[in-house]
């Protein structure tokens, strides 16, 4: 699967005026692959992970992780390549960005500016691997 990369972009920097992390990128991955989810649904399954895993930030790993391990999951069939598509992304993530703690990337939550970016970044990485 091929997912045009500039519309993703797109959709994420659009959503992340109003919405979550979890909820921006769970819903530019699956909006640019077509996936037939509303999005009232992806809100509601994304939505308890924003701010690190329900606003905590100091204790939870970051939303533009975990929208992107929500998105891989339904985007994928077999359970075997979920698993390793999961390891990749979170491991190219912590790489990036050296953690994939909420409250390092955006100073708990007081500094905001950095994540879009991730959310593109990590996106833009499950759209690498989905295309493989």
């Amino acid at each position: 699967m091929k997912l045009d990369k500039k519309i993703l972009e797109e959709k994420i920097r659009e959503y992340r005026t109003f919405k979550s992390c979890s909820e921006s990128t769970l819903m530019g991955l699956c909006e640019t692959a077509d996936y037939p989810i509303s999005q009232a649904e992806m809100c509601k399954l994304a939505c308890g992970f924003a701010g690190g895993m329900g606003g905590t930030f100091d204790e939870g790993t970051c939303g533009a992780v975990t929208g992107a391990l929500i998105a891989n999951g339904l985007l994928n069939d077999d359970t075997s390549i979920i698993k390793a598509n999961a390891k990749e992304i979170f491991n190219s993530f912590k790489e990036e960005y050296g953690t994939v703690r909420c409250d390092k990337i955006s100073k708990n939550g007081e500094d905001k500016s950095p994540c879009v970016d991730c959310c593109v970044f990590i996106a833009n990485k499950v759209a690498d691997i989905m295309k493989e």
